[in-house]
C-alpha cells in the first residue's frame, strides 16, 4: 500500500507543521529582556457575572476557531537558519485562570500583565485572568488578557475574545462596519520641510525613576474629542498632535534641549472578521514634527492639525515592508539565525539614539460589541497597552468604546516614576482639549 491510504500515518511521520519567524517576530525574540518583558496588556471590563466553566469552554473553543495562535517556538540547533512556530493540537497550558477576588486583585492582575510574559516554548503564549468582583457595586468582572508580543499582537487577540463572546453568550459579534470618512481633499498644507530621517530625534526627559525594574501602568477614561463634520484631519490626528504637545511640554518642563519628535505609528489593513491573520500583523511609520511645530506660541493647534493629517496620509498609503527595508535584510536566512541575533542586538544598542521618541498605537473604535450575553453584557470599557522599554521608554495606546476614549500610558520605570505617568495624563488630557477649540 502507498501512503495515500493511510494519511493519519502519514501525517504522523510528517511531524507537527512549522511556519518560519516571520519578520517581526524574530526582531523581536533576538531583543527579548527579562527585565521589560515584552508583554501586551488588555484589559476589558464587563457590567456582570461570567461562569468560569462556560468561559473556560468558550475561550478553548475560539483558540480552535483561530488555529494560529496554538503554537510554540520550535526546538532549534545552534546552525539553524531560522526561528519557527510549531503548531500544536491543543492548548498545553490552562490558558484561563481566575484568582481570588479581594481589594487589591484588579491592581495585582495589571501588575502581572507587565511583569510575567507567557512562554513562548509552551502552546499558546496567551494568558487569560478573569478578576471577579471588580465593579464599583462589586457585581463586575474584568478580563485582562497576557501576550507575548514576540507572537501576537493586540488586535490579533481581540479577535479571538471576540470569538469567545460569540460562543459564550450566544450574540452575535460580528465586527462593525468602520465609520464613514468625509473625503479630505489632497491639497497639502504648505510647511517646513520634516526632520531628516538621519538626525537624532527627542528623547523623553527623565522624571523620577524608580528603583524596581519592569514597567510602570496608568489607565484613565476621557470624552472622545471632538471635531468638525468637515474637518480635514481625523480623532487619530488629533491624538497625535495631543501626544507631540504632551511630550514637547513634558521636556521643556524639565529643560531638555528642543530637537525633533518622531512618534511612531502602527498601521494595520487587516480584516476584523474571522479572516483576520493572526500575529504581528501592522506596519510601523513615523511622523517627524520640527520643535517649533510643537510651540503653540509659534503654530497654531490648527495648523499642526492639518499637517499632521497629510503627513499620516501619506505615510498610510506608503506601501513598505513591516519594519523598513532593513530589517528584512537582516532576517534573511543566509547564516545561522544566532549570529543575526548577535547583531541584531549590537545594532539595536548602537542605534539606540535614533529611536523614535515614542509610540502611539490608536487602535480606534473597537469594532467587536464584546457581547457576553444577558449576565455578564457588553464591555463597556476596553484598554490596551504596549511595551514601553527603552530608549523610548513611554508609550501611548488609546481605543475608544461607548463613546468614551480610554487612555493607557505605559513608561520604564528606569525612566519615570508613578507620579510622572500622572502628570503626564493631566497634560494629553489638557492639550486633546485644546484638539478640539482650535479649528482650521
Amino acid at each position: 500500500m502507498t501512503t495515500l491510504d493511510h494519511p493519519a500515518r502519514d501525517d504522523a511521520a510528517r511531524g507537527p507543521v512549522r511556519i518560519p519567524f516571520p519578520v517581526v517576530d524574530e526582531v523581536s525574540r533576538h531583543c527579548l529582556q527579562e527585565e521589560e518583558p515584552e508583554t501586551v496588556h488588555i484589559e476589558v471590563h464587563l457590567p456582570g457575572p461570567l461562569d468560569p466553566d462556560r468561559l473556560r469552554e468558550a475561550f478553548t473553543e475560539a483558540l480552535h476557531r483561530h488555529p494560529r495562535i496554538l503554537m510554540r517556538q520550535a526546538p532549534a540547533h545552534w546552525y539553524s537558519r531560522r526561528y519557527e512556530w510549531e503548531l500544536t493540537k491543543e492548548p498545553e497550558v490552562e490558558v484561563v485562570s481566575f484568582p481570588p477576588p479581594g481589594p487589591d486583585a484588579l491592581r495585582d492582575a495589571r501588575t502581572r500583565s507587565l511583569t510575567q510574559a507567557p512562554p513562548l516554548s509552551l502552546s499558546p503564549p496567551i494568558r487569560l485572568e478573569v478578576v471577579a468582583d471588580a465593579g464599583p457595586e462589586r457585581e463586575g468582572t474584568v478580563l485582562f488578557l497576557t501576550i507575548n508580543h514576540t507572537a501576537l499582537d493586540g488586535p490579533a487577540c481581540l479577535r479571538i475574545l471576540a470569538t469567545a463572546a460569540e460562543l459564550y453568550g450566544g450574540e452575535d459579534n460580528a465586527p462593525t462596519a468602520p465609520p464613514v470618512r468625509a473625503t479630505i481633499p489632497d491639497l497639502p498644507l504648505a510647511g517646513p520641510e520634516t526632520p531628516s530621517t538621519w538626525a537624532p530625534p527627542a528623547r523623553v526627559a527623565p522624571g523620577t525613576p524608580e528603583p524596581s525594574p519592569g514597567n510602570g501602568l496608568l489607565v484613565t477614561e476621557l470624552p472622545v474629542p471632538r471635531r468638525p463634520r468637515s474637518a480635514p484631519y481625523t480623532v487619530n490626528d488629533q491624538l497625535m498632535v495631543t501626544t507631540a504637545l504632551m511630550l514637547a511640554h513634558w521636556n521643556r518642563e524639565h529643560g531638555a534641549r528642543p530637537r525633533p519628535l518622531r512618534i511612531t505609528m502602527p498601521v494595520d489593513d487587516r480584516p476584523r472578521d474571522t479572516r483576520m491573520p493572526i500575529g504581528n500583523g501592522t506596519r510601523l511609520v513615523d511622523v517627524a514634527f520640527l520643535p517649533e511645530e510643537v510651540d503653540q506660541r509659534r503654530t497654531p493647534t490648527a495648523v499642526l492639525l492639518r499637517r499632521t493629517a497629510d503627513r499620516t496620509r501619506a505615510l498610510k498609503a506608503l506601501s513598505r515592508p513591516q519594519l523598513g527595508h532593513g530589517a528584512s535584510l537582516l532576517t534573511a536566512p543566509v547564516v545561522p539565525v544566532s549570529w543575526r541575533a548577535a547583531l541584531t542586538r549590537g545594532l539595536r544598542r548602537a542605534a539606540a539614539p535614533w529611536t523614535s521618541t515614542t509610540l502611539l498605537s490608536n487602535i480606534g473604535r473597537i469594532p467587536y460589541s464584546l457581547d457576553f450575553g444577558q449576565e455578564a453584557g457588553r464591555a463597556h470599557a476596553v484598554w490596551f497597552s504596549a511595551p514601553a522599554r527603552m530608549p523610548r521608554g513611554l508609550t501611548v495606546t488609546t481605543a475608544s468604546t461607548a463613546g468614551r476614549l480610554h487612555l493607557a500610558l505605559r513608561w520604564s520605570r528606569a525612566l519615570l516614576g508613578h507620579g510622572d505617568g500622572a502628570h503626564l495624563r493631566d497634560l494629553f488630557e489638557h492639550y486633546l482639549h485644546a484638539t478640539e477649540e482650535d479649528t482650521p
